[in-house]
């Protein structure tokens, strides 16, 4: 069975099926074991297909009903109004709906997964936001998304799924330097890092005070993907172990009612 972490926020919402899915209870094997769930990699797609079948399973939805994108770490939003085919997802990193029935999905492997609801306009949404998607407006271009198709900002609630955390998360000067050009108050969302001219970027905080200012209720989960290698997949984790094929994990969202 698909395994998934949540939100209490959302979980305390009427109408809504929504799971940050771990890499356990899939059918891959080898480096993509085991809930791969990314339709853009290298794994086997019939094993892919099937994990994101488990994964809508566990949302109580058919596999047919969880939707995806083709994520290119930008500001565009796609708006779900009737599904489209696997091979012609959207070229976006954030997908919003008010279609019941139907889970909105998007894949992640350090990048952090936002899941949105307004539950009483029948309104939700998914973003996938790396650094580079949240600094260009990611997460606000979904909450507008939302606002166009009825949600009002007061009512969203967001959850900030596991992403690699600040501990894990060293980066470099081009990247700081590319938030701090947005607002130089942005500074404190990075700590001295270990070596000379590193520090340590608090992705999930970022994602969280942006959305607070946009007006809405937020929830940051406490995982790590990095440090949780028995749950999680880790781009940078791969990457200091050499790199080679990785694995995904799906964040999804529904309106069941």
């Amino acid at each position: 069975m698909a395994e998934s972490v949540t939100a209490a926020t959302l979980a305390a919402q009427p109408g809504l099926a929504h799971g940050f899915f771990t890499r356990r209870g899939g059918v891959s094997g080898g480096a993509f074991a085991a809930l791969n769930c990314s339709l853009s990699g290298k794994d086997d797609p019939d094993a892919v297909r099937e994990n994101r079948r488990r994964a809508a399973d566990a949302l109580g939805l058919p596999g047919a009903a969880l939707a995806g994108l083709t994520q290119v770490h930008g500001p565009d939003v796609a708006v779900l109004e009737t599904p489209w085919p696997e091979d012609r997802r959207p070229h976006a990193d954030a997908l919003v709906t008010r279609r019941a029935g139907m889970a909105l999905g998007i894949v992640t492997a350090d990048c952090a997964p936002v899941l949105f609801a307004d539950p009483a306009a029948g309104v939700i949404g998914a973003a996938h936001a790396g650094w580079r998607g949240a600094v260009t407006g990611v997460l606000e271009a979904t909450i507008e998304a939302m606002l166009a198709i009825g949600a009002r900002r007061a009512r969203i609630v967001a959850a900030v799924g596991p992403c690699i955390r600040q501990p894990s998360y060293e980066v470099a000067a081009d990247l700081r330097d590319a938030v701090l050009a947005r607002d130089p108050a942005d500074a404190r969302f990075f700590a001295k890092g270990a070596r000379e001219d590193r520090w340590q970027f608090d992705l999930a905080g970022y994602c969280g005070a942006r959305l607070v200012a946009a007006g809405v209720v937020v929830e940051i989960t406490p995982h790590d993907t990095l440090a949780d290698e028995v749950n999680f997949f880790s781009h940078r984790r791969n990457t200091l172990a050499g790199g080679g094929p990785i694995g995904h994990q799906l964040s999804a969202i529904a309106l069941t009612g």
